[in-house]
C-alpha cells in the first residue's frame, strides 16, 4: 500500500547562495551568487544521488573574486511530513577560485556537508527550501572551512 501523499523521485533547486570564503588566516572572502541541484530518490526512497554547482561573486582588493564547485554525492530525507521534509547531505567534488593569487593555485578538491529544510507549498510539486552547508577546501597550502547559506525553490517531478 503506497501512502496518501503522492512523493516524486526527482528535485530540482535554484536559489541564492550567500559564502563565506576563509581565503588564508586573516582573509575572508564574502561572496553571493547561486547555487543549483538535482536530486534523484530511487521509487521515492529516503537516500538520494544529488548533483550540486555553486557560483558565487565578490570583490578582493579592488578585483572580482568568483567561487565554483561542483560537487556529487548522497542525500538522506527524514522527519517528512505533509507540509515539512527535513534533509541532511555529504558531498565531494571540484571548486575554483579568482582571481590568481600569489599564494597558490586556483583549483582545489572540494567537499560540503549540511542540512536543509523544505517547505512545501500547495499541492506538494514546489517547496522552498532553506539549508546551511559547511564547505571544505584545500587553496594555498591552507584548509579552509567555510559556511555557505542558500535559500530558493524546489521543483518535484
Amino acid at each position: 500500500m503506497y501512502g496518501v501523499f503522492e512523493t516524486y523521485d526527482w528535485q530540482a533547486y535554484a536559489g541564492y547562495t550567500f559564502f563565506r570564503f576563509y581565503e588564508v588566516p586573516g582573509i575572508t572572502q564574502e561572496t553571493n551568487g547561486f547555487n543549483l541541484s538535482l536530486v534523484y530518490y530511487h521509487h521515492g526512497g529516503r537516500i538520494g544521488a544529488e548533483g550540486e554547482m555553486v557560483a558565487t561573486y565578490g570583490s578582493q582588493w579592488g578585483t572580482t573574486s568568483k567561487f565554483l564547485a561542483a560537487m556529487g554525492g548522497l542525500r538522506y530525507r527524514f522527519g517528512e511530513t505533509r507540509r515539512v521534509e527535513w534533509w541532511a547531505h555529504g558531498l565531494a567534488g571540484g571548486s575554483h577560485f579568482l582571481p590568481q593569487t600569489a599564494w597558490g593555485g586556483q583549483s582545489a578538491f572540494a567537499y560540503e556537508a549540511g542540512v536543509g529544510v523544505d517547505l512545501n507549498a500547495h499541492r506538494h510539486r514546489i517547496a522552498y527550501r532553506v539549508s546551511g552547508d559547511m564547505v571544505g577546501t584545500r587553496y594555498f597550502s591552507t584548509y579552509q572551512y567555510s559556511p555557505k547559506i542558500s535559500a530558493g525553490i524546489v521543483l518535484k517531478f
